[in-house]
C-alpha cells in the first residue's frame, strides 16, 4: 500500500499507462461514472473505480488504470470514513435530498440524552437495510429503477459495522457527524434509521467521504484539477 505514500505524489499519464492509481475528489452532483469518464477521455486508458459515491455526495474516489483495475475489489473492501449532516424532523423517500422532504416529528422532544443513546445504539455490528433507491440489483434491475417506477422493493438487511460515530456539531434540526464504517454501509440508511430511533425522522443533508483505508481526501484532486496538473507537466 505504499504506492500512494505521499500527499506530494502525483502519477503521470505514462505511469498510469502501465497500471496505477489516482485519488479523485468527486464533485457535487457528478456521478462516479462522470468522474471516471471525464478522465478516461483524456488518458484514453482502461479505468475503473472502487466504491460508488451518490451524486449528491462529494469526496474520495479511488480510481485504477490498466492492469491495476484487477485490484479494485481489494480497495473496495477497505473501511471508509465520512463526514456530513443529518437533518432531523423530516424524511425523504431516497433518504437524502434527491427527493422532496416530507414532514416528520417534533424535534423539540429530543434531548441530549436521546442523542447520546442513539450514538451508542448504532456503534458496533448492526443490521442495516439499504435504501430502495440504491444501485443494488433486484430482479435483474437496479433497485432505484424499480423504486422510481413506483414498484414496491423489498430490501434485505445486511450486517455492517460502525467503528466510530461522533457528533461534531449539534444545532437542531441538524447533526454534523464523523463516522468510520465497514464497506457496504449506507450512510443514507444510517441517517434515516437514526431519525426514526429519535422518533422524528431524518435524512442525509450532505455527505463527504474523507478516507478509504489509509488513503485520505487531502491526497486527491478533482477530475478537472488532474487534467490541469497533467497539462502543466507537458
Amino acid at each position: 500500500m505504499n504506492y500512494f505514500c505521499s500527499m506530494k505524489f502525483r502519477p503521470e499519464p505514462r505511469q498510469l499507462a502501465v497500471g496505477g492509481m489516482i485519488l479523485i475528489n468527486k464533485p457535487y452532483t457528478w456521478t462516479s461514472f462522470d468522474a471516471i469518464h471525464y478522465l478516461k477521455k483524456y488518458l484514453k486508458l482502461k479505468m475503473g473505480h472502487a466504491g460508488t459515491l451518490d451524486p449528491l455526495a462529494t469526496g474520495l474516489l479511488i480510481c485504477c488504470t490498466g492492469p491495476w483495475t484487477r485490484r479494485l475489489s481489494e480497495f473496495q473492501k477497505l473501511d471508509k470514513e465520512y463526514t456530513g449532516t443529518i437533518f432531523l424532523g423530516a424524511r425523504t423517500p431516497t433518504y437524502d435530498l434527491e427527493s422532496e422532504p416530507e414532514p416528520g416529528g417534533d424535534i423539540r422532544s429530543i434531548t441530549m440524552e436521546d442523542i447520546e443513546r442513539v450514538e451508542k445504539e448504532y456503534l458496533g455490528r448492526i443490521q442495516q437495510i439499504p435504501p430502495a433507491h440504491s444501485a443494488i440489483k433486484k430482479e435483474g434491475k437496479r433497485a432505484y429503477a424499480l423504486a422510481r417506477a413506483g414498484k414496491a422493493v423489498h430490501m434485505e438487511a445486511r450486517e455492517v459495522e460502525i467503528m466510530e460515530l461522533e457528533w461534531t456539531r449539534i444545532e437542531f434540526p441538524e447533526l454534523d457527524f464523523r463516522v468510520r464504517c465497514s464497506t457496504g454501509t449506507y450512510i443514507r440508511s444510517l441517517a434515516h434509521d437514526l431519525g426514526n430511533s429519535l422518533g422524528v425522522g431524518g435524512y442525509l443533508k450532505s455527505l463527504c467521504r474523507t478516507q478509504i483505508g489509509e488513503f485520505t481526501l487531502d491526497q486527491a484532486l478533482s477530475p478537472k484539477e488532474w487534467i490541469e496538473y497533467w497539462d502543466r507537466k507537458e
